[in-house]
């Protein structure tokens, strides 16, 4: 038996100016706490007219064109950056950089609570006018026409060979596209072997993360041209790794409401928090067999301090278990 009710396909959404920068390590793609957070607020939109309930989040990417360009005899890209906002007397405000992204992403919400037909009708009718009235990751939804840009709803089952069935279909509606999951396998079993090297003291998770995410040039052998010099190599590893951030540690305790200045509300507890950072890796649709790889679930466990967001992509492969802190 599984919570999942229905799957809601939001398709081909185009995104202008999303936030390139989500962490402080990494720029590009936004974080899935863009995306669950945008889902959140999409539930809270509609639940005075719907009774619905959404879980996980899936996150395919079609398209993505950061704002940058590379100056004339410059090896770096830069931002293509603006002065925000314009002041009431038309000057511009102190500079603030701001790095956008133009996306082309699917969304493939989990919902919890199922609805009967007539409601059905009327959530995909209603959808495309509250979405477009939203933000995603900072970026503004453009409107999109066409049968191939309609919000769908996908019936789930109890039954395991029916939910495999249905789940190949909905996989190719999905592509062309890479999907976005988390890969802490990877990340111990790399720090596993960098703590085998015995010229090195000590190695934590952040070293194995900057292992496999950096550009290394590496020496492969002798110059097969030139013997006396040595062949250098980029080293190759299989799938598209990235850095991804994933939500927030704590760093302070959980103070009371209104006992911190400044804070966003005097109704709801504060704690200062840095980045939480993990592995992702880019992998396309088809090659997923079940439904929980692909979704993304908030998690938070407040006396550990841990707000963050869990993909179980590499639940379905073997994985290494060791001690990554």
């Amino acid at each position: 038996m599984t919570d999942t009710a229905a799957l809601l396909l939001l398709p081909r959404m185009r995104v202008q100016n999303a936030n390139a920068v989500s962490g402080p390590l990494s720029w590009g793609f936004p974080a899935p706490t863009a995306f669950t957070g945008f889902v959140h607020a999409l539930e809270r939109r509609l639940r005075d007219r719907f009774d619905l309930a959404f879980g996980g989040v899936g996150i395919v990417c079609h398209q993505f064109e950061p704002q940058v360009s590379r100056p004339a005899g410059s090896y770096n890209q830069v931002f293509h950056l603006t002065r925000n906002p314009v002041t009431q007397q038309g000057a511009s405000a102190p500079f603030v950089q701001e790095a956008h992204a133009h996306l082309e992403v699917s969304l493939l919400i989990e919902v919890r609570t199922d609805l009967d037909d007539d409601d059905q009708y009327d959530l995909l009718k209603t959808l495309p006018e509250a979405i477009h009235a939203m933000r995603l990751a900072g970026g503004s939804i453009l409107p999109r026409y066409g049968k191939r840009h309609e919000p769908t709803w996908f019936p789930w089952y109890d039954a395991a060979t029916d939910n495999t069935v249905a789940f190949r279909k909905l996989r190719r509606r999905m592509l062309p596209g890479f999907a976005l999951v988390q890969r802490d396998d990877l990340l111990v079993q790399r720090l596993a072997e960098l703590r085998q090297d015995p010229t090195v003291t000590h190695r934590n998770a952040l070293d194995a993360l900057l292992d496999l995410t950096q550009l290394h040039y590496q020496p492969v052998g002798p110059h097969p041209q030139h013997p006396d010099q040595t062949l250098w190599e980029i080293r190759r590893r299989s799938g598209w790794l990235v850095p991804l951030p994933i939500g927030y540690a704590a760093l302070s305790p959980l103070y009371p409401p209104g006992t911190v200045r400044n804070t966003r509300d005097a109704q709801t507890p504060f704690r200062f928090v840095e980045s939480l950072y993990s592995l992702g890796q880019w992998v396309s649709p088809h090659r997923m067999t079940e439904l929980k790889q692909l979704l993304w679930q908030l998690e938070s466990d407040p006396q550990a301090g841990l707000y963050r967001c869990i993909n179980r992509y590499s639940d379905a492969i073997p994985t290494a278990v060791a001690d990554i802190a």
